[in-house]
């Protein structure tokens, strides 16, 4: 007997619920979460007399077309079709500040399927569920499924400039589920810590718990984070051998608003795999974004990636590197951004494939994306 959750089901449900919400409550529309972690920026406070609102809501839905002239897609997340008109996520998120707080982030689609796995159960609906707790300004508990602090893109395709993503990011972690403690040290300094489950996963299958540590500067114009993450990541039996599999990231975030219109971005990770019963391997990167406001309704981004990859982690070929160029144009029509976007990949070894289906080393293609964020 078939089990789990149709995707009409899915989608019934979902939006079922967001009927429900919106006619069961006054709501203020908020823009999509542009942090590591996706937080959602909350209304301000009620004024006096004002009737407090149980929470905020806020949301995106998005879908592309993509024409790839090797007739193949990039092997990164979310663009994963070629010449198709493809979905991409409904998202809704319900949210709410305060000494104690909440997000219940929802989402249905191809992106969210691919973001937050279990497909086929309403798990893969959940991308972010938590809750916080604030005893003093200076401190936060977060317990639940959260948006992970390593990296510079995000799931929400509002919050980045670029449409597809990044080879770091389609290979770093999506999210994580545990307890993680955030310290304002001060205006321009803060601490995280956080006790976290296997990566990209609602619960521990393997035993043991990953650390997963952040600390972050910022000023009106400089954001530096740096991250880390590092656990046992696999446990193997093979021929009657057990050995363990532990891996260990390191990862640098940075932005810089040179002018109102020009800002800078870095995003830098290394990632080691420690294996107990052969050497170790790993693969490192770095990108540099950059983002341009020609006028309020027109923004350009372009992103240049090097990937190291001699182990072939990433690719599955040995000492081969990767360089991929993307451009894309903002185009911003009230809540509506329309995003056209050419990109290019470059590899050192024969690991893309050709509309014949042979090895080739490079992979083009052109993106048209909406998304729709309220």
């Amino acid at each position: 007997m078939k089990t789990g959750f149709t995707t009409l089901q899915k989608f019934t449900f979902f939006f079922t619920l967001c009927f429900f919400l919106f006619n069961s409550s006054v709501l203020t529309a908020q823009d999509s979460a542009e942090n590591a972690e996706e937080t959602i920026d909350l209304a301000a406070p009620a004024e006096e007399g004002e009737e407090e609102k149980p929470f905020e809501i806020s949301g995106f839905v998005d879908g592309y077309y993509q024409y790839s002239f090797n007739e193949q897609p990039f092997p990164t997340s979310f663009t994963e079709t070629h010449n198709s008109f493809t979905l991409g996520m409904a998202n809704v998120v319900l949210s709410k500040e305060g000494k104690v707080g909440f997000v219940a982030d929802l989402a249905v689609g191809p992106r969210a399927e691919v973001a937050n796995g279990y497909t086929g159960t309403t798990l893969s609906a959940i991308k972010q569920l938590f809750i916080t707790y604030s005893p003093t300004d200076k401190v936060t508990f977060t317990l639940g499924n959260f948006g992970t602090h390593v990296g510079y893109e995000v799931i929400d395709a509002p919050a980045n400039v670029n449409y597809s993503t990044s080879y770091m990011f389609s290979n770093g972690p999506f999210y994580h589920t545990g307890l993680k403690a955030d310290f304002a040290v001060n205006d321009n300094i803060g601490l995280m810590i956080g006790l976290l489950n296997d990566t990209d996963s609602k619960f521990d299958e393997v035993s043991g718990k990953h650390v997963g540590a952040q600390f972050s500067y910022t000023d009106d114009a400089l954001a530096v984070f740096v991250n880390y993450l590092g656990g046992r990541d696999d446990e193997v039996n093979f021929d009657s051998i057990e050995f363990d599999v532990k891996g260990h990231q390191l990862d640098l975030t940075a932005t810089y608003q040179v002018s109102d219109e020009f800002g800078l971005g870095l995003n830098a990770t290394t990632k080691t795999i420690v294996n107990s019963e052969s050497d170790n391997t790993g693969w490192f990167g770095a990108a540099l974004y950059a983002n341009y406001a020609v006028s309020e309704s027109l923004t350009l981004g372009f992103r240049g990636e090097y990937i190291g990859d001699e182990d072939g982690e990433i690719s599955g070929a040995l000492d081969n590197n990767i360089t991929s160029l993307t451009l894309s144009g903002n185009v911003k029509i009230g809540p509506l951004t329309l995003i056209p976007e050419f990109r290019v990949d470059i590899s050192d070894q024969d690991v893309f494939l050709d509309s014949d289906g042979r090895a080739t080393g490079s992979s083009a293609a052109l993106i048209f994306a909406g998304v729709y964020a309220f």
